[in-house]
């Protein structure tokens, strides 16, 4: 599943690609795809005519934004927007297709149909589900050392399922968290509740570098995972743990161990992240 530094990527590329382009008509193969308004036509009808003026994100969250309304959109596993020409063909697995005027088309293609759509007005796509269920953002100014060192002394979750959490911040997956708690040296089955100041201090900093850096390397290419343009992300290159089950760890040599937490896969150093 993409994570904050892909669906920032996401934003950026669709933001240089459909900018002022206006929807003549939207066709929608896959009506499970729009959870808000329930009437798949209420969707289609009222974007007809609308022009894309910004593309912004929140956590995992997409959100394109025209004259009047905010499309909320969560890519999941698979999801994936593309700008073609009308001209091109498509398959099976593209189930939602926006015509613009000027004859390209954005299309949104999803293998396992788990992708989402919500249509607000504007200035309600916050106050509503799913963004009013996030918490901060992990570069804005509410997630600070003490934000988190209260969040997590209140939990007696083990420290990984509890950074997955979208309500206490947004942005960290599976990928992030296995990065950052290695960055961290802890263990990602210790109870969230039992880091000390330090660490807590140590993880709020590694939280936010490893999330800068993925960024600014376009994400990571795990599975499927591709942007806008079909380029893909190069920060699985700088990867310490993740995806990397019997190879030696970068710092210490000792081979790195898979492991379950939480129901997800999950890589550590059983060296450098004792529990």
């Amino acid at each position: 599943m993409p994570e904050l530094p892909e669906v920032e990527t996401v934003r950026k590329t669709l933001k240089k690609l459909v900018l002022h382009k206006t929807i003549e008509s939207i066709s929608v193969f896959w009506p499970k795809i729009i959870k808000n308004p329930v009437e798949v036509e209420q969707f289609t009808d009222a974007l007809k005519g609308e022009t894309i003026l910004d593309v912004g994100r929140r956590g995992k969250f997409l959100i394109l934004y025209t004259n009047q309304f905010a499309m909320v959109s969560h890519l999941r596993m698979e999801g994936k927007y593309g700008l073609h020409s009308k001209e091109e063909p498509f398959d099976k697995h593209t189930h939602v297709i926006f015509h613009f005027t000027d004859g390209t088309e954005l299309r949104y293609r999803d293998v396992r149909k788990f992708g989402t759509m919500h249509l607000y007005k504007k200035g309600e796509e916050f106050l509503k589900p799913p963004l009013i269920e996030l918490g901060p953002e992990p570069f804005s100014k509410e997630f600070t050392e003490e934000y988190l060192a209260e969040k997590l002394k209140k939990t007696n979750r083990k420290i990984k399922p509890a950074l997955l959490d979208q309500k206490l911040f947004v942005g960290l997956g599976n990928i992030y968290v296995d990065e950052a708690l290695f960055r961290s040296g802890i263990h990602p089955e210790r109870i969230a509740s039992t880091l000390n100041k330090n660490e807590i201090s140590i993880l709020h900093r590694e939280i936010v570098a490893t999330l800068s850096e993925a960024v600014k390397k376009g994400g990571s290419t795990i599975r499927s995972y591709v942007n806008s343009q079909g380029e893909i992300g190069m920060f699985q290159l700088e990867l310490y743990a993740y995806g990397r089950k019997g190879e030696e760890c970068k710092r210490c040599g000792t081979p790195l161990e898979k492991t379950t937490v939480g129901g997800r896969g999950t890589h550590y150093c059983p060296s450098c992240q004792k529990l």
